[in-house]
């Protein structure tokens, strides 16, 4: 499954520099415009992040979410400061295919497992980090817990889809950290390792999935014009 992405601070698309809410680009000043030509170029996966969510703990955008599910046909997961049951409940209510736990999957373990208790694969964990270590907070925090010793307590409660982002590579379009990737794929082999940061080119997406990553989310690529929504339908295929 390939995800194109859209990024939300305050109403637009934009596009972060490693995570960082000072370096932002805006890509589309109407995310559902956006969100309409993704689905009409035939992709049906599409990867919703509510930035001012990740930083405030609320569901800042939820109304844009809302429109862009009532015009995307395909596969919808959303991410960014979901941090309640009541959250997770409000967004399983808009027809939301996913949602993405970070932060509190770190902090408050046991609402993740409640979540997957009640909602089974509409549950997935964003591990997001650099050299190894998770960030939390919108990536404004940095802990010394390892991707590792997350995704196996993540796993033990349930948790099978993981977006696994390196923030040094997030946005800089160098190729993604494949090794990092296939390490815990190989590692922990019943979840699902979805890659995410960095894919620079169609190539990188060759690779990982040849490597054994079957699911990809692609952001920055798209952006910039380096990989178009034509390649990627046709990729699909």
């Amino acid at each position: 499954m390939i995800l194109p992405a859209i990024d939300l601070l305050g109403g637009q698309s934009v596009r972060l520099l490693q995570g960082n809410y000072n370096a932002v680009t805006v890509v589309d000043s109407d995310p559902i415009a956006q969100a309409k030509k993704i689905d009409k170029a035939g992709l049906h996966a599409l990867h919703v992040v509510d930035l001012d969510g990740a930083k405030s703990g609320l569901a800042a955008n939820f109304k844009t979410i809302l429109s862009i599910r009532q015009n995307f046909t395909g596969f919808l997961e959303v991410g960014g400061g979901i941090r309640t049951l009541d959250q997770i409940e409000q967004y399983y209510n808009a027809g939301i295919n996913r949602v993405i736990l970070g932060s509190v999957a770190l902090k408050n373990p046991t609402l993740v497992r409640q979540a997957v208790e009640k909602y089974g694969e509409l549950i997935a964990v964003g591990i997001d980090g650099k050299d190894g270590k998770i960030a939390t907070e919108g990536w404004l925090e940095q802990s010394n817990i390892s991707f590792e010793t997350l995704l196996s307590a993540m796993i033990a409660i349930g948790v099978k889809h993981f977006i696994v982002t390196d923030v040094v590579r997030d946005g800089m379009l160098q190729g993604p950290n494949i090794d990092l990737l296939v390490k815990l794929q190989q590692h922990f082999v019943t979840a699902n390792i979805i890659a995410s940061g960095g894919i620079a080119q169609m190539s990188d997406l060759v690779a990982l999935n040849q490597a054994g990553i079957q699911d990809i989310i692609v952001g920055k690529a798209l952006a910039s014009g380096s990989i178009t929504l034509t390649q990627l339908a046709e990729l699909e295929e």
